[in-house]
């Protein structure tokens, strides 16, 4: 009888720890990244894949084995088509973590897919694990593509 508790509490904290990752998978999350201006290695790897700090830029992390990498491309993608016509229209920004990994390193990139929200001035606005929805990532992104006003 002892056995089947003890079964029953791994079984149900297991359960517990998948539905709280899947919950959290695909959020969007307000970063407290750092400014580009901050670090000079952080700048210059950034800058290296395009992220000049000129426009708002989303950059995703992937590679080639990684599966749904392929609709973080799409979702992404559809979004920055979405908002072409926009004053500050993003860039999409795919990076192969396989041949960057100074860079996610830097960002502290432990799974794929990870996607990142920069502002118009470099710096990291948001965050997301997983495949983002495309609405949650239409809404942190919008209002980075109006200039603030000076």
């Amino acid at each position: 009888m002892m056995q089947i508790t003890i079964l029953a509490v791994v079984l149900l904290a297991g359960l517990a720890a998948g539905l709280a990752i899947r919950l959290r998978e695909g959020r969007v999350r307000t970063s407290a990244g750092a400014d580009m201006t901050g670090d000079d290695a952080r700048t210059e790897l950034l800058a290296a894949v395009g992220v000049q700090g000129e426009v708002p830029a989303v950059v995703h992390f992937s590679a080639d084995w990684c599966g749904p990498c392929a609709a973080v491309r799409r979702v992404v993608a559809g979004v920055v088509a979405d908002l072409a016509e926009t004053p500050q229209p993003p860039l999409d920004i795919e990076v192969d973590i396989d041949a960057e990994p100074a860079l996610a390193k830097e960002l502290n990139v432990l799974s794929l897919p990870t996607t990142f929200v920069f502002d118009a001035r470099g710096r990291e606005r948001f965050r997301i694990s997983g495949v983002p929805k495309s609405g949650d990532l239409r809404s942190a992104l919008s209002p980075l593509t109006v200039p603030e006003a000076a």
